[in-house]
């Protein structure tokens, strides 16, 4: 198994992103491509010893900057390192691919060059966070910030299936991100995508509010990606804070200091479970092929991890999986919420769609 690396698109590209793929290589074996400007791939790679390691460059003469429109991006700029690296997972030549760049551009890269699995309108970008328990997956947190009921129902089934099959959970329990948790609550949009999420084939628990995505209640949030993306920063931002004011603590306190010391590795578990790096990268669901979109500011920790987690999603064989689940459910010929031009089937013949006329 080959995993593509967008080298350019880190907030500190090509430095962080041959450093983690050298690690990841040494670690796992994993045989890798690094996209972008070749000399300057080649001069961070004699920085580092990596002698013996299946890593190869491939050249791309054009970069994504974070500021750049996805659209344009894709279109305008055929020869960028996103889109140079999704063309060898299209061809064969790589089967997944890890990007740090910008998140609008990879989840459009992907959507245009690998396209979408059959009954899926709109790709979702999902990431992992600690629960008291294990992990919660929670999606989109990004990608789709205006969304359909039908939407909000394809992110369910998607999620459902990564952590049955990727986060090995046997009944995974899914939950619609509202304000309470109560049928009464909610807007226009969750109400219709609850009314038939009621009828999915798994283990829907219907409201969940956002105290569940911490305390283990639930396994999988979903979400429109304006709400989860806020949902992201919130919980970065928070962990963030709640170490530094600790710290704090502990520096202006000498009794705190003893504590500190003889609760040590209690701090560094506790640091690694709200780190993401631990975590690597948000997976892309939906796309005919394996996408993984880390974090801007990734450390090379976080993108060696980034492509450890490329690499189980592919041996955990997500996507057929899921088109397998999607084509039973199309059999099942499962109804849509009402909608302002009547009913409708988010589901079928295999295909999600959304109201006549309307593209997904």
């Amino acid at each position: 198994m080959v995993v593509a690396v967008d080298a350019m698109g880190g907030d500190n590209a090509p430095a962080v992103e041959v450093e983690g793929a050298v690690a990841a290589a040494r670690k796992w074996g994993i045989p890798i491509v690094l996209v972008g400007d070749s000399s300057r791939i080649e001069q961070e790679l004699s920085n580092h010893s990596a002698e013996g390691l299946d890593i190869s460059i491939r050249h791309a003469s054009q970069v994504v900057g974070m500021h750049d429109s996805p659209s344009d991006a894709v279109r305008k700029k055929k020869d960028s390192s996103i889109r140079v690296a999704f063309n060898l997972a299209k061809t064969g030549e790589a089967h997944a691919v890890v990007s740090a760049g910008n998140s609008g551009a990879t989840m459009a890269a992907g959507m245009f060059v690998l396209k979408r699995l059959p009954g899926i309108d709109r790709p979702a970008i999902a990431t992992i966070m600690p629960n008291l328990k294990d992990q919660t997956l929670v999606l989109d947190v990004g990608g789709n910030v205006d969304c359909k009921p039908q939407h909000l129902a394809q992110f369910a089934f998607m999620g459902e299936v990564f952590v049955r099959h990727v986060l090995k959970k046997s009944n995974p329990r899914v939950g619609l991100l509202s304000n309470g948790e109560e049928e009464s609550k909610g807007n226009e949009l969750t109400r219709e995508a609850h009314r038939f999420l009621k009828k999915a084939p798994f283990n829907y628990l219907g409201y969940i509010e956002g105290r569940d995505i911490y305390n283990g209640s639930v396994d999988v949030v979903v979400c429109d990606g304006f709400v989860g993306n806020v949902v992201l920063k919130v919980s970065e931002g928070l962990a963030e804070a709640l170490g530094t004011m600790l710290s704090k603590e502990i520096r202006q306190h000498p009794l705190a200091k003893i504590g500190y010391l003889l609760s040590r590795g209690a701090f560094k578990s506790f640091k690694k479970k709200v780190d993401y790096a631990e975590y690597g990268g948000a997976p892309l669901l939906g796309i005919e092929g394996t996408g993984i979109i880390a974090h801007g500011g990734s450390s090379p920790r976080a993108l060696m991890n980034a492509i450890g987690q490329a690499r189980d999603y592919v041996a955990s064989r997500v996507n057929e999986k899921l088109v397998g689940q999607l084509s039973q459910v199309a059999g099942d010929d499962i109804e849509c919420p009402e909608r302002s031009n009547g009913a409708g089937k988010v589901l079928e013949g295999g295909n999600v769609s959304g109201p006549k006329g309307v593209a997904g």
